[in-house]
């Protein structure tokens, strides 16, 4: 059953036995003074049946039905009934529920005023003392439905926050592994075409090294999906395809590198400890975006690694020799920060950001004033 459903469901009980208890004690009201004088008028109980009935949409139009109910309510007590309350409280509370505080107020007033007409100053201070009390309960009512429905949307923003930060650190995930790897397979798949017939043995070691890089990539990309299962629900809780990215495997993207011909040297200064996990990885995805820009865009063939272990910092500096730091393709936006035109640069560039704000980090990325380009991030440990 779907909510809607089950509203109009509760709606309708709530209207019945609204009806059945007004009816059932103003008719046994009369029973019980043993006497016909005191029941209803036939009209009286058309007017609660009416007023009890009237509660059926009083989600949708609040106002209206607390003045159809007041009605009802007022006419049916004039002709006898002596029990005609319950209608009238669902209706208020369902105005000041709904927002329609001074139509709700409005409605007191103008109850009190017919009902107060030449009564007794004692059933006069008596009925002001309770619309007021029920007044405060519908007002306290409403403020904690208030803070609830905030609550509620709070925790329903914060869902939609972390899937949005998992799917763009998948997203993250996912480019670095593909767009290193297939970097490193396109030029050793040139260079195995280029070498076939003259260098047959160079050709071979290209299509070596392929094998060797497409098979840590799918190694990778299994790790990052395995990951989404788990997240998604599965619970497979197997161990991991690949090992977790972090500083200690960066021989490795220096070693894919190097396959593709760019001479990479990496260096630690500092005294090296153990970081954070997040730390730890973003560190990893950072060198390997930068080593990925170095092999696509610089058209140089050196790249230099080097981390820096400072008292709360870790900075990483990635240089590569490329001609004026243009990337190779002479113009410097290339893999600039904002600029973008070689596919995927701009993207690349962008997500090493995202990943070194995430941290409280900073990132930037441009070309050094003696040549070549340079990555510089600082990651708080």
């Amino acid at each position: 059953m779907t909510t809607t459903a089950r509203r109009r469901a509760f709606d309708a009980a709530l209207a019945a036995l609204v009806i059945g208890v007004e009816l059932g004690v103003s008719l046994a009201h009369a029973r019980w003074n043993g006497h016909l004088q005191s029941r209803p008028a036939p009209f009286g109980i058309v007017l609660l049946i009416a007023g009890g009935a009237a509660l059926l949409p009083r989600r949708r139009y609040p106002g209206a039905v607390l003045w159809i109910v007041l009605g009802t309510t007022l006419g049916a007590s004039a002709l006898g009934a002596k029990f005609v309350w319950p209608a009238l409280i669902v209706a208020f509370f369902t105005a000041v529920l709904r927002g329609r505080r001074w139509a709700a107020i409005a409605s007191l007033v103008v109850g009190y005023g017919i009902a107060v007409w030449q009564s007794s100053l004692v059933f006069a201070l008596l009925l002001a003392a309770g619309l007021v009390t029920m007044l405060s309960v519908a007002e306290l009512s409403r403020a904690w439905s208030a803070s609830a429905a905030a609550d509620r949307r709070g925790r329903e923003e914060a869902v939609r926050r972390q899937a949005s930060e998992e799917r763009l650190a998948i997203a993250r995930d996912l480019h670095d592994v593909v767009a290193h790897s297939i970097s490193v397979i396109n030029v050793q798949a040139n260079t195995a075409l280029h070498l076939m017939d003259r260098r047959p043995e160079q050709a071979r070691q290209a299509l070596t090294a392929i094998r060797e890089v497409s098979g840590q990539a799918l190694a990778e990309l299994g790790a990052v999906l395995g990951a989404l299962r788990d997240a998604g629900g599965s619970g497979s809780g197997g161990a991991p395809l690949a090992p977790a990215p972090g500083v200690a495997r960066l021989d490795e993207l220096a070693a894919r590198a190097r396959s593709a011909g760019f001479a990479v040297s990496v260096a630690a200064e500092g005294e090296v400890r153990a970081l954070p996990a997040g730390v730890d990885a973003a560190a990893y995805r950072i060198v390997q975006e930068a080593l990925t820009n170095t092999v696509r865009h610089s058209g140089g063939r050196t790249a230099s690694v080097r981390l820096s272990y400072e008292a709360g910092d870790l900075v990483i500096e990635v240089d590569d020799d490329g001609p004026g730091g243009c990337g190779g393709t002479g113009s410097p936006p290339t893999r600039g920060v904002t600029g973008g035109s070689a596919p995927g640069g701009n993207r690349g560039v962008a997500g090493m950001g995202e990943r070194a704000r995430a941290l409280g980090g900073t990132l930037t990325a441009g070309p050094r004033p003696g040549g070549g380009f340079r990555v510089l991030a600082r990651l708080p440990t």
